[in-house]
């Protein structure tokens, strides 16, 4: 029920995932408006379970959570939680999906709180970076951001299959001793922990300088924003250009079709969705204007965390630690 276009996108994403994946889907939210979107005799591999309430995006997520027992996302996580799926995903109220999974699937032991891990495209690289925390934790210890460190090179090497991968913590300059009381006092902790490359700096996002970029959720969700913020801005002046003088449009007529393909890498719907890192259980938050095709890449990292155990492997990191 959660996103700018559900309940039909999110039901035929799902139905296309079934097929395209070979998985099996339970779809959670209220059964008068999504029913009708399956076909009368029902969809193989679809099972539909009925939630009364829904989240708002204008709500507080936590209380929210709490209070609607019956919400879908509520439901969801109950799902996980309970054995009947192995993972959930939502593209509605990031909060309220993260406060659900919190309260329903509970943290991994030995975890204080639970970051986003948001993959960064990086024009024609083989693989995304990867951003921790996206917004999960706004205010953080130091302690905490060399948890998410560790959960963060984890996940690079479980899912992205990285074997070694690097780590650089978020600060305004690449010496030793730059940024603030939390980054300094992080520093010391990241400098035992293997791959540690060092401080890095806004510019290196999107360039592969390192594979997993630490920061506390204020900080990274700020910068998704602006990194967000500048590719619309550098897309409109592109184009913009392209179509300014009929010699501009002729030129167009070869180059956008180029622009388009390359830009491809920048497009959130193959991405799929982040992933709710330090919850005991697989979470995975898609954004909040998910096509259907956002929903089936979304569905598919839920499957390949639950194939590749990446849970069960930030236990033993974080046991390790």
């Amino acid at each position: 029920m959660g996103g700018d276009h559900a309940p039909g996108e999110i039901v035929r994403g799902a139905v296309d995932a079934v097929t395209e994946l070979d998985v099996e889907v339970v779809l959670v939210g209220q059964e008068p408006a999504v029913a009708p979107l399956l076909s009368d005799a029902g969809v193989p591999g679809v099972e539909l379970e009925h939630a009364e309430e829904i989240v708002a995006m204008d709500e507080d997520p936590a209380a929210a959570a709490r209070r609607k027992k019956d919400s879908s996302l509520v439901r969801c996580a109950q799902a996980v939680r309970e054995g009947r799926a192995q993972a959930m995903v939502g593209a509605g109220n990031t909060g309220a999906t993260m406060a659900a999974a919190l309260l329903r699937l509970g943290r991994i032991r030995g975890i204080a709180r639970p970051a986003i891990a948001i993959p960064i495209p990086v024009p024609a690289g083989t693989r995304h970076q990867l951003l921790i925390d996206g917004g999960a934790t706004v205010d953080c210890t130091p302690e905490w951001l060399a948890q998410f460190a560790r959960m963060g090179r984890e996940y690079a090497r479980t899912r992205l299959g990285v074997d070694a991968p690097t780590i650089g913590l978020l600060s305004n300059g690449e010496e030793p001793g730059k940024g603030d009381e939390l980054r300094k006092n992080v520093f010391g902790l990241l400098e035992k922990l293997p791959g540690f490359h060092g401080n890095v700096e806004g510019r290196d996002l999107m360039h592969g300088t390192v594979d997993v970029v630490v920061t506390d959720g204020f900080t990274g969700n700020v910068v998704l924003k602006t990194l967000e913020g500048a590719l619309r801005a550098a897309v409109a002046l592109v184009f913009g250009v392209l179509d300014s003088t009929p010699e501009a449009k002729e030129a167009g007529k070869v180059l956008a079709p180029m622009l388009l393909d390359a830009a491809g890498v920048f497009d959130p719907d193959l991405t799929g969705g982040a992933v709710l890192l330090g919850v005991d259980g697989v979470c995975v938050i898609s954004h909040g204007s998910s096509s259907a095709r956002a929903i089936v890449n979304a569905v598919r990292v839920a499957k390949e965390c639950v194939e590749t155990g990446v849970v069960g492997r930030l236990k033993e990191a974080i046991d390790a630690g």
